[in-house]
């Protein structure tokens, strides 16, 4: 019986290696399809495109609830980081007039107990002059009720600016602490958005194109507004200003000039034309009247969603300029492209 022929020949480091890259490559797309699209690699490519596009919106949908929440979260903690500080401040004024009082009350503590071993009726019979000293016997009692009374109020003082500043600063670590959560959630979000990319990326350059056009919901119809008024001076001036942020990036928690996200492009137009929005896209939807989106005039601003987590400027022709998603310049589009759950006159 003849034995089977074993080789002992080990392959070579270039051929492990390339046996590896293809292993992991075909391993790591295969994961990716099955994560974002739910559906094996082999599926359908209209159902790959679709599914991409569910995704896609999702993921996006993630991303700006997490971008208004770290707004509100970094909004508060500037505000209670100021109000801290002043705090801060009021107990150090009100630490120094203590100080000052004690020394003047610790100087007239002095003086009374060189004299004291005299008594004041002794004293008053020795005087050369009753009513003068008298006088300045009842001047240091109302002196000495006053400085008390007025170093009662200051420790009073003293004791609430105390608290306020432990209150702050508790809320501050609170604050920090949300804050830092949130963060962890965007990064999160971040890495499914890149994730999402990779797999458009894997698309026919058409498929991207299409889905490019229509992500956030697909709606394309809008409703005929181009009868309606123009805007105020104001509103016109906010339209004129995020007219020339066009094309510039959408940025993470940013309110320009360089970069924006959805409420920080709404804060910043408004701000070139002289008025203060509020950070959020949430608060942003209360900061004036609402309208019929039938009624939209230019420099209304549109908020998208029932929580408002996207917001954006009507400028006219049925159309918004908003900043989209991570990855997609401030542009136009139409401002039936989501769900929109109100419009707020400014």
């Amino acid at each position: 019986m003849r034995l089977p022929v074993v080789s002992h020949r080990r392959p070579t480091q270039s051929g492990l290696h390339r046996g590896v890259r293809v292993t992991v490559v075909t391993a790591a797309a295969a994961t990716a399809a099955a994560t974002l699209t739910g559906a094996p690699a082999s599926a359908d490519p209209k159902d790959t495109r679709q599914s991409a596009k569910a995704a896609v919106d999702r993921l996006y949908a993630e991303a700006e609830k997490a971008t208004e929440l770290y707004n509100e979260a970094g909004e508060r903690v500037e505000r209670l980081r100021g109000e801290a500080d002043r705090a801060q401040d009021a107990a150090a004024r009100g630490q120094e007039s203590v100080n000052r009082m004690r020394n003047s009350l610790g100087a007239m503590a002095g003086a009374q107990y060189r004299t004291g071993a005299i008594d004041p009726a002794l004293a008053l019979l020795l005087s050369s002059d009753p009513d003068t000293y008298l006088e300045r016997a009842a001047a240091l009692d109302r002196a000495g009720a006053r400085q008390a009374l007025t170093l009662d109020k200051l420790r009073r003082a003293q004791r609430g600016v105390a608290q306020t500043r432990a209150e702050a600063s508790r809320a501050l670590t609170e604050l920090e602490r949300n804050r830092a959560a949130v963060t962890r959630h965007k990064r999160d979000v971040e890495a499914k958005l890149r994730q999402a990319r990779q797999l458009l990326n894997s698309l026919p350059a058409e498929d991207r194109a299409s889905l490019d056009r229509v992500s956030r919901s697909g709606r394309d119809g809008a409703p005929d507004l181009s009868g309606v008024a123009p805007g105020s001076a104001r509103a016109m001036s906010a339209v004129a200003a995020v007219r020339q942020a066009l094309g510039k990036p959408y940025v993470w928690g940013a309110n320009g000039p360089f970069g924006f996200d959805c409420s920080g492009l709404m804060q910043w137009a408004y701000a070139q034309a002289g008025v203060s929005l509020p950070r959020t896209s949430q608060a942003q939807r209360y900061a004036g009247r609402m309208v019929p989106l039938s009624q939209a005039q230019p420099g209304d601003l549109v908020a998208y969603r029932a929580d408002a987590s996207h917001i954006g400027m009507y400028v006219g022709n049925g159309q918004v300029i908003h900043a989209p998603y991570p990855g997609a310049p401030i542009r136009y589009d139409p401002v039936g492209m989501m769900p929109v759950s109100s419009v707020t006159r400014i």
